[in-house]
């Protein structure tokens, strides 16, 4: 699935609310919607010039909502549905930021970061419309599709 406009991509993170994933061994289940709320709030608290790096911690969210029980495809899933909307770098920061091989940037464990913390943390982040003229901005300078609401 690609999704082609901002409207499809905040539908699907709205679509996240209420939906639990589990994060791992030792780790209680995490709403997804306030989960990539909280990774995106917290990104913007450590990198508040990297849109892209803040996006990437929002949308990383969605792929449990594309393969329902596929795990291993999550990643590759919501990397493949934004790559077009918003661009290269903020799909290959969804796509390997729970991979375990290969070189890690200061950009990929950032956003390792910020996932583990937004796991537990306690704070509020902020409601999603938030990040819709980021989303925007994004879109306008990174679609092929051209698809911006």
């Amino acid at each position: 699935m690609e999704l082609r406009s901002v409207e499809e991509l905040m539908d699907l993170l709205y679509a996240c609310r209420g939906s639990w994933a589990d994060p791992g061994p030792g780790k209680g289940r995490v709403d997804l919607h306030q989960h990539a709320l909280q990774t995106a709030a917290l990104l913007r608290r450590r990198r508040p010039a990297d849109k892209e790096l803040q996006v990437a911690g929002l949308v990383h969210a969605i792929g449990p909502l594309l393969r329902p029980g596929d795990t291993a495809a999550h990643p590759a899933s919501a990397a493949d549905a934004v790559r077009g909307l918003l661009g290269e770098r903020v799909g290959r920061l969804v796509r390997e930021h729970h991979r375990s091989a290969g070189p890690v940037d200061d950009d990929l464990l950032c956003l390792r970061q910020a996932d583990e913390e937004g796991h537990s943390a306690g704070f509020d982040a902020g409601v999603l419309e938030d990040w819709r003229t980021v989303l925007e901005l994004l879109a306008a300078r990174n679609s092929r599709l051209g698809a911006v609401d």
